[in-house]
């Protein structure tokens, strides 16, 4: 507002002031008092006079005529004055002009100094508005930084917590992920338990259903025995009036059993397939039954020969009372048997050729002379060579176990475990290292029980699952190649309990046990019971097969340039001396069939038109001397044989056995 104030008063139009008034009634009168003097000293003192300050009042107040109260009133107060003074006042000129000089040179002095202040203040100004606008600049730069830093510093923590939410997001998303993968890892096993369940169930159910169709099928044949008994038992009605025993009784108790087994049956064509203890009711019943029989049989022989024998005296005493020689009576020798049902043919042979016998007396010598080789091992009661005993038996046959058709890959594992085993490396067995090296009856030991698995798994595992035996004959012959010992003991297991692999019917001798005759035979006898028919074809069976698919095999892996140990032209031998010996009911119609649905297919290719005479051989010639032993509760096997013959003869081709190994197989 000064600022604006002093400019205004120095733009204004100089007028007279209000204390011009005060000039001319007391300045001038004292001036005129004065000597005059020369108008440049009087001038000169006046504009001094004028220029001091005790010439002019400090303040208009002093004088009530000239003070204004207000703005309004000293307006009015000029303009009062003005309006007086309008008219020009009595004054000389010279003096007026003086008076006017001087106030002219007093404003002169006053708006220069009033333009000096004003540019000094002007000046202070603006060094003020540059001071304040340097420092507000500075201000400003500080404010920036300060929000600059601030702006990075939030920006630092909004990062930082970005970061720190990210680690988290990615920690809690790898937890998720491990969650996943674990609950999934239980969830895949669970899924792999149950179907592992339901696969055991279905297995399971698929057992129990074979179990039951062999059992029922046993029972059949149990039904069709006892009733072929029962006949025998009717049969015997001709000899009563020799017989000192009661017939009715025999036949009535016969009728019952009868009765008992077709009640089975019954029973168990309504509610399903027949249990074991079924099973067990009828084989008792049959047991029973071919007591009765023999028994009866021994009655009749004896009434027979007592008969005969007063026949004899009476033709004595009449020789001797009438003195003539009568004619000479020849004993007859009955025909021997030979097996279960079957009678001898005069044209047949039963005896093997002596140098199949020399190679099975030469392989079972073997085999006694391995188990003697172990003997002290077997006897030891040391409790550190027991276990050494237990870990290499484990070690031997538990890979033979684990044989199967799964993979190629899995088959070469198992045949190179005991291939190491076999050459003395230390192989894992039950979480154990285990080597025959441990004991020097070790490698005796191993192989005995190795022969003896591999036949063992023909006699139960192949004769349950026939594909089975392809797999496990592949690796016993890579085995027997490599190790031919251990397939000298396989023969010699197979031999003792197939006696029909050599083929070999042992012979009854004087003095013998019928259990121990039974044995040798191949039958199991458990608690003086033999067991029956079916369950000793089942087994017969399996050990035949593995032996057909052992002679057509060799371990892919091995040398090709060495032969088959024992080779296809085994079974060609086997399959001549068993059509030139006497069949067997049941037992020589089931193994025909069996050796040639596995083997057969290889003999065509090996042997071509020969083999083809063979077969026509059997049909022509060997089939009815099977029919003529076979009685109608046996044809079973026969008829099966037959039409299975025919049929190859039809298309003139013996299909390829199921289950054999492809070379795919291998590249699994």
């Amino acid at each position: 507002m000064v600022f604006w104030d002093v400019l205004e008063e120095c733009r204004s139009v100089p007028k007279l002031s209000s204390y011009s008034g005060w000039v001319v009634d007391h300045v001038l009168p004292h001036m005129q008092e004065n000597q005059p003097s020369s108008e440049t000293s009087e001038s000169s003192r006046s504009t001094s006079d004028l220029e001091q300050p005790s010439c002019v009042p400090k303040s208009p107040v002093r004088t009530p005529a000239f003070s204004p109260v207000s703005s309004a009133t000293a307006d009015g107060a000029e303009d009062k004055r003005e309006s007086q003074h309008a008219e020009p006042m009595a004054l000389q000129s010279s003096r007026g002009i003086k008076v006017e000089g001087c106030i002219r040179m007093y404003e002169l002095v006053h708006r220069m100094r009033g333009r000096e202040g004003l540019r000094q203040w002007q000046e202070e100004q603006e060094r003020k508005v540059r001071a304040l606008s340097e420092m507000a600049s500075e201000q400003l730069k500080r404010f920036d930084e300060r929000k600059e830093l601030k702006h990075h510093k939030e920006f630092q923590d909004l990062r930082e917590v970005m970061e720190k939410s990210s680690r988290e997001a990615l920690g809690h998303q790898e937890k998720l992920k491990a969650e996943h993968r674990h609950r999934a890892k239980i969830l895949n096993l669970k899924l792999r338990e149950a179907e592992q369940q339901r696969l055991k169930q279905v297995e399971q159910e698929r057992l129990r259903k074979e179990e039951g169709q062999v059992r029922l099928r046993g029972l059949y044949g149990l039904q069709e025995e006892v009733l072929h008994l029962n006949q025998q038992l009717d049969a015997s009605e001709q000899h009563k009036d020799v017989l000192k025993v009661d017939l009715s009784a025999i036949r009535t108790r016969g009728n019952q059993l009868c009765g008992l087994v077709s009640g089975i049956i019954r029973a168990t064509s309504e509610n399903g397939f027949p249990t074991a203890e079924d099973q067990a009711v009828a084989e008792r019943a049959l047991q029973e039954m071919r007591d009765l029989l023999t028994s009866l049989q021994q009655e009749i022989a004896r009434a027979c020969e007592d008969k005969r024998r007063q026949d004899l005296e009476a033709q004595v005493k009449r020789q001797d009372s009438h003195m003539q020689q009568g004619p000479e009576v020849h004993r007859e020798t009955p025909a021997p048997s030979q097996g279960p049902g079957g009678k001898q043919n005069e044209d047949l042979q039963v005896k093997v050729q002596d140098s199949t016998m020399r190679w099975y007396h030469q392989l079972q010598d073997v085999s006694s002379q391995c188990v003697l080789a172990f003997e002290e091992l077997t006897n030891s009661k040391d409790s550190q060579a027991k276990k050494v005993k237990m870990d290499l038996q484990k070690a031997a046959t538990i890979p033979v176990s684990q044989i199967s058709t799964i993979a190629g890959s899995k088959l070469k594992e198992i045949f190179d475990k005991i291939h190491n085993l076999l050459s003395g490396k230390p192989v894992q067995s039950g979480g154990r290292s285990v080597s025959v090296t441990l004991n020097p009856q070790g490698l005796d030991f191993v192989q005995y029980k190795l022969a003896e698995k591999f036949v063992k798994q023909g006699e139960e595992e192949v004769a349950s699952h026939h594909e089975a035996a392809f797999p496990i004959a592949v690796v016993a012959s890579g085995i027997w190649e490599l190790h031919p010992r251990v397939g000298d003991l396989i023969l010699a297991h197979l031999h003792r309990k197939c006696p029909y692999s050599v083929p070999f019917y042992p012979p009854f001798k004087e003095g013998m046990a019928l259990e121990d005759y039974q044995r040798t035979l191949g039958y199991q006898v458990k608690d003086s019971k033999v067991e029956q028919q079916d369950n000793f074809l089942k087994r017969m069976s399996g050990m035949i097969r593995l032996y057909a698919a052992i002679i057509q095999l060799r371990w892919p892996y091995g040398g090709r340039q060495q032969i088959h140990p024992h080779g296809l032209n085994h079974g060609w031998r086997w399959l001549a001396q068993i059509l030139n010996m006497e069949p067997l009911s049941d037992v020589t119609a089931t193994l025909l069939f069996d050796f040639l649905e596995v083997c057969g297919n290889a003999l065509m290719k090996q042997y071509q038109v020969q083999f083809w005479k063979m077969i026509l051989l059997i049909k022509e010639d060997y089939f009815p001397r099977i029919e003529a032993i076979t009685s109608s509760g046996q044809m079973g096997s026969f008829i099966r044989l037959k039409q299975f013959l025919e049929k190859c003869l039809q298309r003139k081709e013996i299909p390829v056995p199921k289950g054999f190994l492809t070379s795919s197989f291998w590249r699994s």
